[in-house]
Formats: structure tokens, sequence, C-alpha cells
């Protein structure tokens, strides 16, 4: 018996170990590739140039302009599904019958199980022309579209985790609420969301890393213009974006082009990183405060 739990207790080890090794496998290759890429480029440049043309003649590189890319999309998105993702948690949390609730969450799901360029040609080609017919001045690709579809994506992440994190909420915070005369809506909103804040910032906080790491949406509707704005309505280029765009055969191999591409992950993998740290840090404090 003793055996058979040491077995289990190595495979189980070998397989924590997998991921481990495999998070710095990827790790070793951004910074191995990009450190040649610094090695020629200023990481000064990098950091405060305006403009982003590494394919162009006349060569800048200035990631901010995919990061402005990046977050203006994600923060649409994010802006789209908290609303709509809250809304849904409480409804089902505190207002549907627990059949309609069993029934509904799973359909909900099956947004995120919709492949991502069936939401880029969406975007592309209904949500584009609808919002033209809004605002004229918006251009074929721009950030506001597929923003919003991608919004539309991330909506079950936030409705379900949002919705667990308010269902875990203690049922003695809801009788007292109705105890003192507290509505319903008074109690979902002014008890029951603030008591689950933790899980639902840590949702929205997941949400946006999502955001972040969308490549089709973005690449099939924003346009793949790099530039430093937060105009909504022009076209704009994404991490994600760029990096396909590189990847797909056109520049040689082991130039400073090619480098590009590493030096845009490790910045989307910082991104992602700051914003997941930040997700445990709330969530380990919101877990003291309320112990």
């Amino acid at each position: 018996m003793k055996t058979k739990e040491r077995i289990i207790e190595w495979v189980l080890l070998l397989c924590a170990g997998v991921s481990i090794l495999t998070t710095a496998g990827i790790l070793w290759v951004l910074i191995s590739e990009s450190s040649v890429f610094f090695s020629r480029v200023p990481i000064t440049q990098f950091l405060f140039d305006k403009q982003w043309t590494p394919l162009f003649d006349d060569k800048h590189f200035g990631i901010m302009s995919l990061v402005a890319g990046t977050m203006l999309t994600s923060f649409i998105a994010v802006g789209v599904a908290l609303p709509i993702g809250l809304t849904i948690a409480v409804y089902l949390n505190e207002y549907a019958p627990k059949s309609f609730r069993k029934t509904i969450k799973p359909v909900l799901e099956i947004l995120a199980a919709i492949p991502t360029v069936v939401y880029g040609f969406f975007a592309l080609m209904v949500v584009t022309p609808f919002l033209q017919g809004i605002f004229p001045q918006m251009g074929g690709f721009n950030a506001l579209s597929p923003g919003i579809v991608m919004g539309i994506m991330i909506i079950p992440m936030i409705s379900s985790l949002s919705e667990d994190a308010l269902y875990a909420v203690p049922t003695s915070l809801r009788e007292a609420s109705y105890g003192i005369g507290a509505s319903r809506f008074q109690t979902s909103f002014r008890v029951l969301v603030p008591a689950a804040s933790s899980g639902i910032i840590v949702s929205v906080i997941l949400a946006i890393s999502r955001a972040i790491g969308e490549t089709m949406i973005v690449a099939i509707a924003a346009g793949q213009q790099p530039r430093l704005t937060f105009n909504p309505f022009v076209p704009v280029e994404t991490i994600t974006t760029y990096i396909v765009q590189v990847s797909l055969g056109d520049v040689v191999q082991g130039s400073l082009e090619y480098q590009t591409i590493f030096a845009a992950g490790i910045a989307l993998f910082v991104l992602t990183f700051i914003l997941n740290n930040i997700s445990f840090y709330i969530k380990k404090k919101f877990q003291e405060k309320y112990e």
C-alpha cells in the first residue's frame, strides 16, 4: 500500500513539475532571444519611443504603441463584460429559480466555446457596419468593434466566477440584511456584491488577462496599424497581432525584425504576470479581511 501511495505521489509531483518546467522553458526562450534584440536596441528606445515600425526602412521600436492598442481593446472589452456579467451573476444567484440557474449557466459557457476567428469575422462584418451607422467617423478597422466583441466573449468568465463568489457569501449576511428591512435589490448590490468583491475583482483581472492575450479578433477587425492612441475609432495593433504578423514567415529568421517578436513577447509576459499577481494579492488581502 505504501508503495502505491509513493508511486501516486511521484506521478502527481511529475505532473506539477511539467507545468513548472514548461513555464520556465517559455521564459528562458523569451529572455534569451529578447536579449539579442536588446543588445542592438536600447531599452530606453523600446520603452519610450512613440512609434513602432520595425518592418519599415525608418525603423522605430517603441513598444508603447502596441501596448496602447492592447490595453485599449482590453479595457473596452472589460467595460462591456463587467456590467453585463455582474448583472447576470446577481440575477442567477438571487433572483433566478434553481432549476433555471442550473440550465442557463452551462448555456452561457457556450460563448466561451465559439472559435475566436468566428468572433473576429462577426466584429468585422456585423458589429463594425452597425457602429459606423452610429459613428460615421469610424474607420472600417477600429479598436471599438473588436473590443465590444471580446467583451461578449469574456462575459461567461466574469459571470461564472462572480456568481461563484456571490454563492459563497454566508447566508447569515442575507438574513441580517432582510432582517433590517432591506429589499432584495439593496441586499444584492449593497451587501452581497461588496462581500464578494474579492472574487469579482479577481474575475475582472483574469478577464483582462484573457483579453490581452486574444489574437484572432483583433487581428481581423482592429486593422494592424500600431499607433500610440486611445481613440477607439481608429485602427490599432496589439502585441499578439504583431507577433502573428511577423511569425507568418515573411521576415528572415534571426534578423533584428524577427527578434522583435521575442521583445514583444516578453512585454506581453510582463503585463499578464503583473495582472495575475495583482489578482492573487487582492484575493489574499480580502480573504484575510473576512477571516
